[in-house]
């Protein structure tokens, strides 16, 4: 269901805000269920990561309207500076992703102030520029170990209690990690900092006429989720136990672009489902080879023409519509 301010004074939004809180108890009850559905905890580890980094670069587009084709660099940020620190350093993983965090952070700052300074398509060439840069600087850090990445990336014992080694311990860290990230995103877009977002996605110049700094807004809305794709990256390091150069790469940000767009850009759980639809189809496409990428494609261009605002968002317009 899309988010709706909760200020207005007809109270038409309640009801959307109180669906929205049924949607997420269903989702939070399918998502405890799984270790006991018979479901691979693996792949549903692995969509919850790629979920946190969709909802993350939907905070940007969707309530910003700010388009990053760069977004992979965060994601990938966060996944080495963790696997770096857990393997080498030796830390615990909750230090680990706290490193890999503020690592994400101290990026969104850095080429934030570079990109915002444009808009439109020039900002989204700006983030595909700097992402490119970052990829071939991890390419060659030694640190990173180039092509090969950082492998073999111990789980260890979250707060000396969790032992991340037992996959059904690692998932409920997971799923934590992922409902608490969620729930802080549906926060900030509800919050008046969400609503002045929001304000500058659909009119900026009155936004700026009614005295808000919107480069600041901007700016703040970027870092934030940049962290949040860090974080996204960090927690995946203890699913997959290396980190690698797919995750900075170009593509990586193309996917994730496709995960908002399919499941519904500016929605809530929009890109949750989209997420979980695109790492099924490469889990269970696998057997097709490349030609996984061809029905990726034909599946965009499906949903681009027929389900224009995404699944969640075809489903909230019509039931809005029946209201």
């Amino acid at each position: 269901m899309t988010t709706m301010t909760t200020s207005s004074a007809d109270g038409v939004s309640k009801p959307f805000i109180r669906d929205e809180m049924w949607a997420f108890l269903i989702m939070t009850a399918l998502l405890v269920m799984v270790p006991v559905s018979g479901i691979y905890p693996f792949f549903v580890m692995q969509a919850l990561c790629f979920a946190l980094f969709a909802c993350a670069f939907n905070l940007l587009i969707g309530y910003s309207g700010l388009l990053s084709f760069g977004h992979a660099m965060f994601l990938g940020t966060g996944g080495y500076v963790t696997a770096h620190a857990a393997k080498v350093w030796g830390v615990s993983p909750e230090i680990g992703i706290v490193l890999g965090v503020a690592a994400a952070v101290a990026l969104g700052v850095i080429t934030g102030l570079i990109a915002i300074r444009r808009q439109g398509i020039y900002f989204s060439m700006i983030t595909l520029a700097l992402s490119q840069l970052l990829y071939f600087v991890y390419l060659q850090t030694p640190f990173t170990h180039g092509e090969d990445g950082i492998q073999g990336v111990p789980q260890g014992m979250m707060f000396g209690i969790f032992d991340l080694s037992k996959p059904i311990t690692l998932y409920y860290v997971v799923l934590v990690i992922f409902l608490l990230a969620f729930l802080l995103i549906y926060r900030i877009i509800n919050s008046p900092f969400g609503e002045v977002l929001k304000s500058i996605r659909e009119n900026e110049p009155r936004a700026i006429s009614l005295g808000y700094k919107t480069d600041q807004y901007k700016l703040m809305a970027f870092i934030l989720s940049g962290a949040l794709a860090g974080l996204a990256g960090a927690v995946k390091v203890f699913v997959a136990q290396n980190a690698s150069l797919t995750d900075v790469h170009w593509t990586m940000s193309g996917e994730v672009v496709l995960m908002t767009l399919v499941g519904g850009l500016g929605t809530v759980f929009g890109p949750v489902i989209g997420a979980f639809v695109i790492i099924a189809m490469q889990q269970y496409l696998a057997s097709f080879g490349q030609w996984v990428l061809v029905i990726q494609g034909v599946i965009f261009v499906v949903c681009v023409l027929t389900f224009r605002r995404g699944v969640i968002g075809e489903i909230a317009h019509y039931f809005r519509r029946s209201l």
